[in-house]
């Protein structure tokens, strides 16, 4: 394996200006996001152009990057569309475009000079030489198919321009089509998944055999009601950032445009952690304190994803289409005076005085009770009453802005 020793970027998702906002505070390198258009999460927030500039601007100031997901397939009526959004796109700052399409590959080229290209997961890249080929069209970036193993990424680093950055997915959903590109839920619901809006079938229940193969059996029965064969579980490789980084991997990807902004500070935060303990070797946070926070949001069943095992093995497969909830999201703090030990907070969720847990970027949930919680006015309040609504903690230890509040 080769032993290339840059740090890789953290990459966080951004569905939209507050998930934003949360994944640069809490450690992200760059963001990804959508436009109203071309993006493969159509019902997640996403950006107009005067957000998308705002999100950009605010990346910049904290001198990270932030990249534009233009990875849909588009048709013939909508190349008139993609030209005009490609001159709003030139004016947002955006550090790069990510797509799939060959021929919106090109008007990016010529329409965008100076901003990167990146080639989508969307694009199916599981080999050196299609990587070479992008990267001699123009390409700064390849986002890496997700039915790769590390062995195959690391051949794939060595054999593969140094100027070429690899880009791999590396927590979060997975699809059990290859690298996306599925047709069930246009199939089913006249939704087309390679335009964004995939109603996720792969988590239905089915029940089914192959007619000319009755000998042929699956094992389907995971569960008396059916089975969860298309059902993947999420991608979690926070145990693993030693390797992945020693594979040359350039960019961590995280996956989650449609998750909470809650899901995307902890997760960013996790990784974040890991990267740098690996590199400075000196935390008193232990990998088991990480899984922990991994297992505080919403996700599925956690598996490595291909990067240790074949397709082909059913050890990535669901055995439930349900989340595991994440921890109740309470609140975010405002403000902060260590006079009084006051903490202005936003209510996010329903709030008890009782104990509870407190996240900041680069540590860990630190349990506490507040010894007091009142309204704006100063009066002793038990519970807050309506989401939105600002309030006082009295807290027993320092907190500072933009940190977060969740139930035990």
């Amino acid at each position: 394996m080769n032993e290339f020793i840059k740090k890789p970027e953290i990459l966080s998702p951004a569905g939209n200006l507050e998930k934003l906002t949360f994944a640069l505070n809490y450690g992200a390198d760059a963001v990804y996001l959508a436009g109203s258009m071309f993006g493969m999460r159509a019902a997640a927030g996403n950006f107009d152009f005067e957000e998308m500039k705002k999100g950009v601007s605010l990346a910049h100031e904290k001198g990270k990057r932030a990249y534009l997901t233009l990875n849909t397939m588009p048709r013939n009526n909508e190349i008139e569309l993609l030209d005009a959004y490609l001159e709003q796109v030139g004016d947002t700052g955006v550090d790069a475009v990510i797509v799939a399409d060959l021929g919106v590959f090109d008007r990016v080229i010529k329409r965008l000079q100076g901003v990167e290209v990146h080639i989508s997961t969307q694009g199916a890249n599981m080999n050196y030489l299609s990587c070479r080929m992008w990267h001699d069209m123009g390409a700064k970036r390849v986002v890496l198919a997700r039915e790769l193993s590390l062995d195959d990424i690391a051949e794939i680093r060595a054999k593969t321009p140094k100027t070429l950055e690899l880009e791999a997915f590396v927590h979060g959903a997975m699809c059990v089509s290859v690298s996306g590109r599925c047709l069930l839920s246009e199939y089913y619901l006249n939704r087309d998944a390679n335009r964004g809006q995939c109603a996720q079938p792969c988590r239905w229940i089915y029940n089914f055999a192959e007619e000319k193969r009755p000998d042929d059996v699956l094992s389907a029965e995971l569960h008396p009601e059916g089975t969860y064969i298309f059902g993947s579980k999420d991608m979690n490789l926070i145990s693993h950032v030693d390797k992945l980084t020693r594979a040359g991997i350039d960019s961590f990807k995280i996956e989650g445009r449609m998750k909470s902004a809650y899901y995307t500070a902890v997760v960013t935060n996790a990784y974040r952690i890991a990267l740098d303990n690996y590199f400075s070797g000196a935390s008193d946070i232990t990998l088991e304190m990480l899984e922990r926070e991994l297992n505080s949001v919403s996700h599925r069943e956690y598996c490595t994803g291909y990067y240790f095992t074949h397709p082909q093995e059913q050890s990535n497969l669901a055995e439930n289409s349900g989340y595991i909830k994440e921890k109740a999201f309470l609140a975010t703090v405002e403000d902060y005076c260590s006079d009084t030990g006051l903490a202005l907070c936003r209510q996010r969720n329903k709030m008890y005085l009782t104990e509870c847990e407190i996240i900041s970027p680069g540590s860990v949930g630190k349990t506490f009770t507040p010894c007091l919680m009142t309204d704006e006015k100063g009066n002793p309040i038990d519970s807050t009453p309506h989401a939105g609504m600002l309030f006082y903690l009295k807290m027993p230890f320092d907190v500072k802005k933009g940190d977060i509040i969740r139930g035990k």
